[in-house]
């Protein structure tokens, strides 16, 4: 069964990819991101202003540039904190891309799952300094809880655009954005929605690095070269670097799309998520091997269908090995891999659907990105096909992304040609 689909296309609707928003540390659109990719770009910077955080190692994150709060409707936006305001940075765009109008958004068959590690970071600071410092609730309004609850990203896009479909919340770190894309697919291939809107955002905040900081797993010893980390799979590395962004991508039943001439720019052919249930932190490679067998059993393929593997490759010790393993375990040592954390750093729960959408952007310009900074590759791991030095020029059918996050939640999406 290398090319064929059996599994999930006899068992439900197609599902395809007609609308693409995204802000990133590498740009805004899907040609920024394109270029930047081939241009081997990168977002990571030096954050001065958390020089005045005790105890905090490292320096370095990904911010995203471009995004102003005073483009949106003030109305329609004073319950957003950050990290929903990016998430609707992304979403107008995928939406207008997609054509699907107030009508069809408020008509009941459109829903959205969306997610983010948790709300607004830098909301939740300012309510605390407040209620903390004052030990009491003066000077709160009644909007400051809604944009750092937990939710903010879907609740809020469900008001900012009218959305009576389903609501599907996903927080759950780092495949926040991959669980909505797959859980929107399986919507729409179950025929309860006719299309969904998905993705995940990430605001950025010192405390987001000083966690990671605490676990000893972020980059430290290149505070003064933002060029040189994250560095994933590579034997120099030392830990990984946070990120922001948003990404938005509209899932539509195949034969609507078509019925009504919308652009498509790619097929979901499979889904497979899981849980490790062994440790909270640990990463397990059986467990991230069992969802990479999940999303390929649910296309319908074997192995030898993926042309390249987008990995989630953070740069941290434990978690750059035993993702190889499981890889090399799954889809054997052949396929070109890469992670594009080295350009955008982790991006945490946003990290799913924007590497989703460099997916996409590889499909339709037949190339894939290099590992940056990955010079040598840490005996320990895997002897896989990684991409370093440079793009290359592939000709790809079909891709699989890969992302994995706290709590032993993995998660396995597989793109594919039209």
């Amino acid at each position: 069964m290398t090319a064929t689909r059996t599994a999930a296309q006899s068992q439900g609707h197609r599902v395809v990819v007609t609308g693409i928003g995204l802000c990133s540390p590498i740009g805004n659109s899907l040609e920024a991101v394109t270029a930047a990719l081939r241009g081997s770009q990168h977002g990571i910077q030096i954050m001065t202003e958390w020089e005045g955080v005790d105890q905090l190692a490292t320096r370095l994150g990904a911010p995203v540039h471009g995004v102003e709060r005073s483009d949106f409707p003030r109305k329609k936006i004073r319950t957003m904190g950050r990290v929903a305001l990016l998430a609707a940075w992304a979403s107008d765009r995928a939406i207008a891309e997609s054509g699907l109008d107030e009508v069809a958004l408020s008509s009941g068959r459109v829903g959205l799952a969306y997610g983010s590690t948790h709300g607004s970071t830098s909301e939740l600071e300012v309510f605390a300094r407040r209620v903390f410092g004052a030990q009491g609730l003066g000077g709160s309004d009644a909007s400051s809880y809604l944009t750092f609850m937990s939710h903010t990203c879907a609740a809020n896009l469900a008001m900012y655009y009218g959305i009576h479909g389903r609501i599907i919340t996903t927080c759950a770190a780092c495949v926040s954005s991959s669980q909505a894309i797959g859980y929107g697919y399986e919507a729409i291939r179950s025929g309860a929605q006719d299309a969904m809107i998905c993705g995940g955002a990430e605001e950025l905040h010192f405390t987001h690095a000083g966690v990671f900081d605490i676990m000893y797993a972020t980059s430290t010893k290149y505070n003064t070269q933002p060029d040189a980390s994250p560095r994933p799979f590579d034997v120099r590395r030392d830990g990984l670097v946070v990120g922001e962004g948003a990404a938005t991508v509209v899932l539509e039943r195949y034969d609507h799309a078509v019925a009504r001439g919308a652009t498509i720019y790619a097929e979901v052919l499979g889904f497979g998520t899981n849980c490790d249930g062994e440790h909270i932190t640990r990463p397990s490679a059986e467990g991230m091997a069992g969802a990479m067998r999940l999303a390929l059993t649910d296309a319908g393929l074997d192995s030898a269908a993926i042309d390249y593997i987008n990995a989630h490759g953070t740069a941290t010790e434990l978690g750059d090995i035993a993702e190889s393993e499981a890889t090399r375990s799954v889809l054997g040592t052949a396929i070109p891999i890469s992670s594009t954390k080295g350009h955008t750093a982790h991006t945490l729960g946003a990290c799913g659907g924007i590497e989703s959408i460099f997916c996409l952007a590889m499909l339709r310009e037949n190339f894939v990105p290099q590992t940056r900074n990955l010079e040598e590759v840490d005996p320990r791991c895997a002897a896989l096909n990684y991409i370093r030095g440079e793009p290359r020029d592939l000709r790809l059918n079909r891709i699989m992304n890969n992302n994995f996050a706290f709590g032993g939640i993995n998660t396995s999406l597989i793109f594919g040609r039209v």
